[in-house]
């Protein structure tokens, strides 16, 4: 639960640097004062150097066993390079020992940094539902003593003009706060100015940071509140900074962050301070109105030509629109789409062009198997992926269509979107919603980004992907197996909620089909059923199948199979059943995620995961069973049978065992060959 009762307000930004919040001292022995401190130091050099080299400057973690155990984070400003943020950490961890003499609890802001060590585990936060209150008892701590000159146009006794001034102020900060909780990716940090409103009104300039570990939303609820608690307490400053453990804000009229701004905005008052008035005597007062009717009147005139040119142009323009309409209504209708919300839209490639800046490499996202995905933008601002299908692909217009049919007509909040697709000559593309979060490969398999996956986090991954898989089994209008389900096609949004993307390779099978056969095996190695893989032979305990890989990698933070040997294994799958029959299956578990607890959840998804991947396509569980299994503590879960896979050992003994190399676009099969 996050309360932020470590706020402070701090409006006097060189009176009071580095600010401190200092918890109890440490209530133990003196031994026990030696190992928390040893383990104090340890953990101190362990952040800075991971602060340094993490791509986002950010750093969590934990040295010693209970009850001597230092839990710290450390986050660099985004502005910052690699050596200040190392200096800064640096000073910082010494800073706290001295600032909090043998406290326990310690969190210090520097300029550059924040850090905090406390012998609690602060590090998951996975509630806001007392953050107003947290806010709120802290009011006590702000700094009143402020010695900096008001802003130009403030006046006290002025209702206007502080209404004005805060609105000013207000608008920049939440701006800003928006960018960084929405539109900065992981980094979460944005830069923010505002140019003058005139009357000698200055230009003002906006920082917001959260810490890395939120949730888009998260950091998004935790700046608002502290914005609007900035606009409560502004009293006209020139500058002014909110201090948080998980988030902050700071404005001032000096340009205090390094590079150009992230977001630009223009003031919404433009009335701050009020034009001087002088008296007019004499005939002025005609002069000055010849000199504004003169130019209105020419400027009426100017306007009823335009009007009549635009009018015109309208006119022509609609006929257009009206025959393009027609045209796309024609090809949704040849698409088999004429039943579908008219959400949906057939693009021009023009207008793809445009949106991707000519599919730039910096807007490239990702290679995909069958081609290449970008980022674009409409005009109206709506942000969408562009799937751009490769000529030598080898997915023709056949799978294209199939593609575009079966997700058009999926609607769950667990499948991506599809908003709609372009196809023209030799060009095929699919439009799709813009997930911020990229895939679930990108933040799983790396080590510094798995740390912002805790627990309660991988548990919605985990069960988001039963439910789609669910809604596709079970509830959708058409019944699909989707055939490629793997970690990179689980897609992350704003939320860290999960969606199941890529398509290309389901199939749709009647309610009379229990499996079907197919020549063309296609798929990703790691994650196909066996008897798939060895008979072409699909359903869906196929799908069924790769949710219990994924489930595994989830849990484990590591690939199901590759180039690496996992205990006396080849893969995930025959490792993790070994320890589950030993029981050691605590040993498959991501250590970031031991230190949390929720060992009962764990070891149930563990349990799912392995019923999932059992050889025999009969004995695993449908979607249904998977769901209520998850949903449900209460519910006892059968033992599993050996994995597919299993008997796949690397011994002294046995021949080497020799795994073909996946290829780059990660989607042709890769068999397992003796030699």
């Amino acid at each position: 639960m996050i309360v932020l009762t470590l706020l402070t307000f701090v409006f006097t930004p060189t009176a009071a640097q580095p600010w401190r919040i200092c918890g109890a001292a440490v209530a133990m022995n003196d031994t026990a004062n030696s190992t928390y401190h040893a383990n104090l130091e340890l953990l101190s050099t362990r952040l800075t150097d991971n602060a340094t080299t993490s791509p986002y400057h950010f750093a969590t973690g934990s040295v010693g066993a209970a009850p001597h155990t230092v839990y710290g984070l450390a986050l660099c400003r985004g502005d910052v390079n690699a050596t200040v943020c190392r200096a800064c950490v640096a000073t910082a961890s010494q800073g706290a020992q001295q600032l909090c003499p043998f406290g326990a609890d310690a969190t210090v802001f520097y300029p550059t940094c924040r850090l905090r060590f406390s012998d609690k585990n602060f590090l998951h936060p996975d509630d806001y539902s007392q953050i107003v209150d947290g806010v709120v008892n802290t009011m006590n701590t702000t700094d009143t003593t402020n010695t900096e000159p008001p802003l130009p146009g403030w006046d006290p006794g002025n209702a206007k003009s502080v209404a004005s001034i805060t609105q000013i102020i207000g608008a920049l900060l939440q701006e800003t706060a928006w960018q960084a909780a929405y539109n900065s990716g992981e980094l979460m940090f944005a830069t923010g100015r505002m140019d003058g409103v005139g009357g000698g009104f200055p230009t003002l300039y906006s920082m917001a940071q959260c810490v890395p570990a939120l949730t888009h939303r998260d950091c998004s609820s935790c700046l608002q509140v502290i914005s609007f608690m900035a606009t409560d307490n502004i009293a006209g400053r020139q500058g002014g900074r909110l201090l948080a453990l998980w988030c902050n804000l700071r404005y001032g009229t000096v340009h205090f962050y390094s590079g150009s701004p992230m977001v630009t905005i223009v003031s919404p008052v433009k009335d701050v301070v009020p034009p001087a008035s002088s008296p007019v005597t004499g005939r002025k007062p005609k002069r000055a109105m010849i000199k504004v009717l003169v130019p209105l009147f020419a400027s009426i005139v100017g306007l009823l030509i335009s009007f009549m040119l635009i009018r015109q142009r309208r006119i022509k323009g609609r006929s257009q629109d009206r025959a393009k309409t027609n045209v796309k209504e024609d090809e949704i209708i040849v698409w088999g789409l004429e039943g579908r919300s008219s959400g949906f839209m057939v693009y021009d490639f023009s207008q793809i062009l445009d949106a991707t800046a000519n599919f730039s490499e910096e807007n490239k996202l990702g290679q995909g198997g069958f081609g290449s995905v970008y980022k674009g933008q409409f005009p109206d601002g709506l942000e969408i992926a562009v799937k751009r299908l490769a000529s030598h692909s080898g997915q023709g217009f056949t799978q294209f269509k199939n593609e575009v049919q079966l997700i058009a007509k999926l609607q769950h909040t667990n499948l991506v979107r599809l908003l709609g697709c372009c196809s023209q000559e030799e060009e095929k593309i699919l439009i799709y919603e813009y997930l911020p979060n990229k895939s679930l490969d990108f933040f799983i398999f790396d080590e510094t980004r798995r740390s912002l996956l805790y627990w309660n986090r991988r548990l919605t991954i985990i069960e988001g992907i039963a439910q789609g898989l669910l809604y596709l089994h079970k509830h959708s209008r058409l019944r699909v197996i989707h055939r490629d389900l793997k970690a990179s096609n689980i897609l992350l949004d704003y939320e860290m909620n999960p969606k199941i993307s890529d398509f290309g390779l389901a199939r749709i099978f009647s309610a009379d089909d229990t499996q079907v056969n197919t020549e063309r095996i296609v798929g990703t190695y790691g994650y196909m059923a066996p008897e798939y893989a060895s008979e072409g032979l699909f359903s869906i305990k196929s799908d069924v199948f790769s949710f219990g890989v994924i489930t595994l990698e989830i849990v484990s933070g590591k690939r199901s199979s590759g180039p690496y040997r996992y205990g006396d294994f080849i893969n995930l799958l025959g490792h993790a059943w070994q320890l589950w029959k030993d029981g050691r299956w605590l040993q498959i578990v991501d250590a970031s995620l031991v230190a949390e607890g929720h060992t009962s959840e764990i070891m149930r998804c563990i349990n799912v995961a392995l019923l999932c991947v059992q050889e025999n396509a009969a004995d695993r569980p449908n979607m249904s069973d998977v769901v209520a299994m998850l949903s449900s503590e209460s519910m006892t879960l059968p033992e599993p049978k050996h994995p597919a896979y299993f008997h796949i050992r690397v011994t002294k003994e046995d021949a080497t065992i020799f795994i073909e190399p996946s290829s780059v676009n990660d989607m042709t099969m890769s068999a397992l060959r003796g030699r």
